[in-house]
């Protein structure tokens, strides 16, 4: 399993403060210029409990853990948007916890170094000290420290802006940003008065679409929530895996390291079984969430058979499918950079 790489990025204890119990929660900050992903541990009894993640957009606040807080310290690690360009950047410490690259809820004994699945793994959380207190804030900050949440948004805006391929300033700058901006929403069909999180995840998307980091991504184009399922096949390995949600806009990261296979097997659905993406190679799936080795006997083993497309990974560490209403798409073009 590919583990990010770590930044050094500020993890600063701010604003202590009990609050009023409808308000009380373990909130994380974002100061930095980028979409910042968050993750949140605590004992509770003689079980570790780990959640993650908690999307925060440049200047913003969100709650990684909500209701009154009732230990004495919690664990917080955070990473950096998978679609910002560059390294990965993350914030974390030296106590390994059980944690996923999707949304995850993992409970496993006090010390386990065991994570129980697969697709877990250990990950370097920082220890939050809250005394006890039912509220705490904790700010993130990196290598630049803005003087406000909207300096913030103003940076993180032109970062996603640079992400997709505008030639602008990754730390902002005033007019050049606002230009690419005015280009980026013009492209897109965006209103002039779109809100700060519409922004956010129209830019997030489409920065997704540009880039093709290390692993497999699936990304909706169509209108229609869709299923994904993905196979890999060897003279020693046969294996396919799903069912990934992917709603429409969005994309999905199904395979998380290099890719070290020419071809990727993929199965795509829409509701009542509709497959939009198939093809003449068979591998065993279920109705519900598989990992199931070996491609044979599949109705005596109980399962069903189902064939997948073959895309062409040959020679490449990342490659990511777009999917429309009717099945597979050609790789989304970069934006161009605005006229100058």
């Amino acid at each position: 399993m590919r583990r990010l790489a770590l930044f050094c990025g500020a993890l600063v204890m701010a604003a202590t403060f009990q609050a009023a119990p409808a308000l009380a929660d373990l909130r994380v900050c974002n100061r930095t210029s980028y979409i910042i992903y968050a993750a949140v541990g605590y004992e509770s009894g003689l079980q570790m409990l780990t959640r993650g993640w908690t999307r925060i957009v440049p200047g913003d606040c969100g709650a990684a853990l909500v209701g009154p807080l009732s230990e004495p310290s919690y664990f917080l690690y955070a990473r950096s948007s998978r679609a910002h360009a560059g390294p990965a950047r993350a914030w974390g410490g030296r106590i390994r916890l059980c944690a996923k690259e999707t949304n995850f809820a993992i409970d496993v004994p006090v010390g386990d170094a065991h994570c129980g699945s697969d697709d877990a793994f250990l990950m370097p959380f920082a220890s939050l000290s809250t005394g006890h207190k039912a509220s705490w804030t904790t700010t993130l900050t990196g290598t630049r420290r803005f003087s406000s949440p909207q300096a913030a948004r103003t940076a993180g805006i032109g970062r996603l802006l640079s992400d997709i391929g505008y030639h602008v300033s990754p730390e902002g700058g005033p007019a050049q940003d606002a230009k690419a901006l005015a280009d980026f929403r013009a492209r897109l069909r965006l209103p002039s008065n779109i809100s700060n999180a519409d922004l956010f995840d129209a830019l997030e998307t489409e920065a997704q679409k540009t880039a093709a980091p290390e692993g497999y991504s699936v990304c909706n184009d169509g209108q229609s929530e869709l299923w994904a399922a993905i196979a890999l096949r060897s003279p020693h390995l046969s294996v396919a895996r799903g069912w990934w949600d992917v709603p429409p806009g969005a994309c999905a990261k199904l395979l998380t390291i290099a890719l070290s296979f020419d071809t990727v097997y993929l199965l795509a659905e829409k509701h009542g079984n509709n497959r939009i993406v198939s093809g003449t190679t068979t591998f065993c799936v279920t109705d519900v969430a598989f990992e199931i080795f070996g491609n044979t006997g599949c109705t005596k083993r109980g399962l069903t058979e189902a064939g997948f497309a073959a895309t062409n990974t040959r020679g490449q560490s990342g490659f990511v499918v777009h999917i429309g209403d009717d099945g597979l798409l050609p790789p989304a073009p970069r934006l161009p950079p605005p006229n100058k």
